[in-house]
């Protein structure tokens, strides 16, 4: 049977070009970047809103921050809870990078009745938090040496609050704070999300560390966050 010689040369075309393709992230995946678009929606929030006068002051010397636009309480007053946000570490003065994806969960976040957990950004402050963080799968009040602290909303003084705190954690839901406690939650990144936004080998190292990884869809929570 004789070829068409332009099909040969399309065949031969799409032959070369289907590893590279399937090699590249999903740019306009709707769910992850969907999440990206809520993390900066509350960080605006939790950042730049009214309700928390020191978490901004936090920032500036900052060198990370994860946010959890949803955390949700599974049980009545005890429960599983789960969510799922971003890590974002500085690179430079007003540089991050790009947006990691982690999990956070616990099997029993106690919580006094109508208590009600969702928005929260945790500020690392210091490079042992952040690595803390990155090199493994991270359990609040297990990390030696890492300390944290939680703060509601209007708590006015939280800079001397937090004092020497790696981490400070701020929460838009004051209910969090009635009888909430955050040790024995865990948080581990999700590379299968790092990879499904970025590409095949994105990892949170990769990512933040590396720098190996980029994508258009994060440039917005990144230009928001070099204000500081």
């Amino acid at each position: 049977m004789k070829l068409d010689r332009r099909t040969v040369l399309s065949g031969t075309a799409a032959a070369i070009a289907a590893p590279f393709l399937a090699s590249q992230p999903a740019r306009a995946d709707a769910k992850r970047q969907s999440l990206v678009d809520s993390c900066l929606a509350t960080a605006q929030k939790i950042l730049g809103g009214p309700d928390f006068p020191d978490a901004a002051k936090q920032m500036t010397t900052a060198r990370g921050v994860l946010i959890m636009p949803e955390l949700v309480q599974g049980g009545f007053i005890f429960g599983a809870a789960g969510g799922r946000g971003v890590l974002m570490g500085r690179n430079s003065p007003n540089n991050w990078s790009y947006p990691a994806f982690y999990g956070m969960g616990s099997g029993s976040i106690g919580l006094q009745v109508g208590g009600k957990v969702s928005e929260m950004v945790f500020i690392i402050r210091t490079e042992k938090g952040l690595q803390a963080i990155l090199d493994h799968k991270f359990k609040f009040g297990a990390e030696a040496g890492v300390t944290l602290v939680a703060v509601g909303a209007g708590l006015e003084g939280a800079s001397t609050a937090a004092g020497g705190a790696d981490i400070v954690a701020f929460a838009n839901s004051q209910g969090l704070f009635a009888g909430v406690s955050l040790e024995g939650s865990y948080i581990d990144a999700d590379n299968d999300w790092n990879a499904l936004y970025y590409g095949s080998g994105a990892t949170a190292k990769a990512i933040l560390s590396e720098q190996r990884f980029t994508n258009p869809g994060a440039e917005p929570i990144r230009q928001y966050l070099a204000k500081w």
